[in-house]
């Protein structure tokens, strides 16, 4: 089975087919997030380390960081929010931006193997990450659009997908470093962009054997109740085979949404994280409990 191991200097994650779903946090991003963007342009990352501390305490397995400030130099941000997130931590990072030299000033300062967030089957973009991953020795997302952007047509966005591991072998990067994105739309827009990613993470897993990664709340962009849908989607997803997804882990409803999925597909063995999740679950409403009694005596 395909294994995909990110590191930081202390610690490895694996990204596999009968492994552990991967949570990987997507709070530290600024993109429709004024406030941070304001702070991290100032030098002030006193939310960004709020917000790394709050996704490991809520079980995040990995943390994706953008720095995709605007008009702002994002290469000495991405840097400098690396620093700071792996003094705090030693989860494994993915560095997530569309800006090449941001990319490499972040692989640059990374203490480990990092994932980087993404690439896609676009001429230009596959000559420009691909050789940056190779020299890093990094992992790397793939997004499954061309040129000609992303289809509704499953089979063109795994031939995108497969035109991407194609050439990242080119490039001297095996196919368990590469972790595809089947492109998750939003049901909202697109009625049947929920039954296409589903078909594509399936032959993704079961046709070009790699693990697969999406940003999960972009399929309840624009509707009410997000955080139920992003859970039934998720549930759907890691049945279908996804390995791993960027989320919030702060919503519990899709953490534990997520970990009954693994129950499910017997990820979870003897549903050993199942049960541990419940009893601190009961213990925690057993707290609760006993300050109210207090209070009330």
């Amino acid at each position: 089975m395909t294994d995909t191991v990110i590191s930081s200097a202390t610690k490895e994650v694996v990204i596999g087919f009968d492994r552990p779903f991967v949570v990987v946090g997507e709070r530290i991003n600024p993109t429709g997030r004024k406030l941070l963007a304001a702070e991290m342009a100032a030098g002030d990352y006193s939310r960004v380390e709020a917000d790394a501390l709050a996704q490991v305490a809520a079980g995040a397995h990995m943390l994706d960081i953008n720095a995709g400030v605007p008009m702002a130099d994002e290469a000495a941000l991405m840097t400098e929010t690396i620093r700071r997130v792996q003094s705090l931590t030693e989860l494994p990072l993915s560095i997530d931006s569309s800006v090449v030299e941001a990319l490499d000033a972040g692989l640059g300062a990374y203490q480990g193997k990092a994932l980087v967030n993404s690439v896609t089957g676009e001429e230009e973009r596959l000559e420009t990450v691909l050789p940056l991953v190779k020299k890093h020795g990094a992992a790397v997302v793939g997004i499954s659009h061309d040129n000609s952007g992303i289809s509704n047509d499953p089979d063109k966005r795994f031939a995108a997908a497969k035109k991407i591991v194609e050439r990242a072998a080119d490039h001297g990067i095996a196919a368990c470093d590469v972790v595809i994105d089947p492109a998750v739309m939003p049901v909202g827009a697109v009625g049947e962009a929920g039954r296409t990613v589903l078909a594509v993470i399936r032959r993704l897993r079961e046709e070009l054997e790699v693990n697969t990664i999406c940003g999960a709340s972009n399929v309840s962009f624009g509707l009410p109740a997000r955080t139920r849908l992003n859970a039934a989607f998720l549930s759907m997803a890691v049945g279908a085979g996804l390995t791993s997804a960027i989320l919030n882990p702060l919503h519990e409803e899709v953490m534990e949404t997520i970990a009954a999925a693994e129950v499910m597909m017997d990820l979870d063995r003897m549903c050993k994280r199942w049960i541990k999740r419940s009893r601190r679950a009961m213990a925690g409403v057993a707290a609760a409990r006993q300050r109210e009694a207090a209070v009330r005596a």
